[in-house]
């Protein structure tokens, strides 16, 4: 789940403190587990049937925000106590942590290597060090990319609003450019997206390679003129004040969505959640999902891993392995809409045939399977969630009129090249 659910859901999480212990023996003699996640991964339901099944485990959930989560695990695993004995790695951070894998527990100890072929072979590679050796952490979901839009403002707009005719307006993100000047043109009081920062993103997410370089994780960004096109294409729509200049998934955002202010919005799998939470029952149809221009990408997907300070590493991968299982992946599927990582489930046909009445009816299990077949991941370099902010903060300086484009990218090329030494 980059980035996922990283500011509506958060009022409903449960809170905990950083230096909060492992698992260990509770009075009852049952064995503690504790699961470490930033959003809802959709695992109330699954952890009580497993606790049923199980009657000598108990098991805790704590969830936080993102940014929160990441930060307390470096300091927990830096002092060598705190962390959960299951700890859920986003993949765009995941490269940072495999970094520490003396940290963590090598799953392929307990069999792990014998899981490969559940998954996508770039998912599984994600999760892994020293050419598969080490397996970091088992899969759970993955960021399939579609692209959101609002039929009302479409039509409005005098575009089509049938997401075949609308996905055939823009092939690539040039073309998205060129239907945001026709959509502006015709309705001058509402933006044609809700940020560039999530259009930069998207665009960059469809290339092998953006910050660092995949043979020696080199940085490579000032180079890298895929790096560049992203940027001066986000940027475009910002100066053009096309945007809405918005924190992705902040409460601003959410008003935005109950105000219909926006008209389109990139969106891996888990955002329809966020989309509906935020735009609300009134909403309801007049969203729809079709496919991103530039074909396909990932945007976020996690792992599961499991620190070596835990005092149950065997019973904490037995769980891992359940819950990031084909059936479990299906069912979580079914319930939140996070797609499976595994081909098995997403080409699954109740998978395929699934829709999304909120979504207009969107086939929406048929539109992210089909991107996930055409993905390319991005190759995340160990300090890619360190360089990465400065090119979004970058854009917002454009996006609110604060700087040019030209000046907004030279200030990001030093600050990003400072990130990344």
């Amino acid at each position: 789940m980059d980035r996922r659910l990283v500011g509506s859901v958060a009022a409903t999480l449960t809170m905990v403190l950083a230096a909060g212990c492992g698992g260990g023996s509770a009075a009852d003699g049952k064995v503690e587990l504790s699961l470490g996640l930033f959003s809802d991964f959709g695992y109330d339901k699954l952890i009580e049937e497993y606790q049923a099944s199980h009657s000598n485990i108990k098991i805790e959930q704590r969830k936080v925000k993102m940014e929160q989560h990441n930060t307390q695990l470096a300091t927990q695993l830096a002092g060598g106590r705190g962390a959960a004995d299951i700890v859920a790695l986003e993949e765009g951070v995941v490269s940072q942590f495999r970094a520490s894998k003396d940290k963590f527990v090598n799953l392929a100890e307990y069999g792990a290597k014998d899981l490969k072929d559940q998954w996508a072979g770039w998912k599984w590679n994600q999760g892994t060090a020293d050419n598969g050796e080490f397996v970091l952490g088992l899969g759970t979901d993955m960021g399939s990319l579609g692209l959101c839009y609002r039929r009302d403002l479409f039509e409005a707009a005098k575009l089509p609003t049938d997401r075949a005719e609308v996905a055939k307006l823009w092939p690539t993100w040039a073309d998205y450019a060129k239907v945001a000047d026709q959509f502006s043109a015709a309705t001058p009081n509402v933006k044609f997206v809700d940020t560039g920062r999530n259009v930069y993103k998207a665009i960059l997410d469809q290339t092998e390679e953006g910050y660092f370089a995949a043979k020696d994780d080199s940085y490579i960004a000032e180079k890298n003129d895929k790096v560049k096109t992203a940027f001066e294409t986000a940027a475009a729509l910002g100066t053009k004040q096309q945007t809405g200049a918005l924190e992705p998934f902040s409460q601003d955002w959410n008003v935005a969505l109950k105000q219909g202010s926006f008209a389109t919005t990139t969106c891996p799998a888990w955002a329809l959640a966020l989309i509906k939470a935020g735009a609300g029952d009134a909403a309801a149809g007049k969203w729809d999902v079709t496919t991103a221009p530039g074909g396909g990408g990932n945007w976020g997907g996690s792992f599961l891993a499991i620190p070596k300070q835990g005092k149950h590493p065997k019973e904490a991968y037995e769980l891992a392995k359940w819950l990031t299982a084909p059936e479990q992946q299906k069912r979580i599927f079914k319930e939140t809409g996070n797609l499976p990582s595994q081909p098995k489930v997403y080409q699954d046909a109740e998978v395929q045939a699934t829709v999304n009445d909120y979504f207009n009816k969107a086939p929406v299990g048929q539109i992210f399977a089909t991107s996930a077949e055409s993905l390319k991941p991005t190759y995340r370099g160990t300090k890619d969630s360190k360089v990465g902010p400065v090119f979004g903060t970058a854009l917002t300086r454009v996006e609110q009129g604060k700087q040019s484009a030209a000046d907004a990218w030279t200030q990001a090329l030093k600050e990003a090249a400072d990130a990344a030494k």
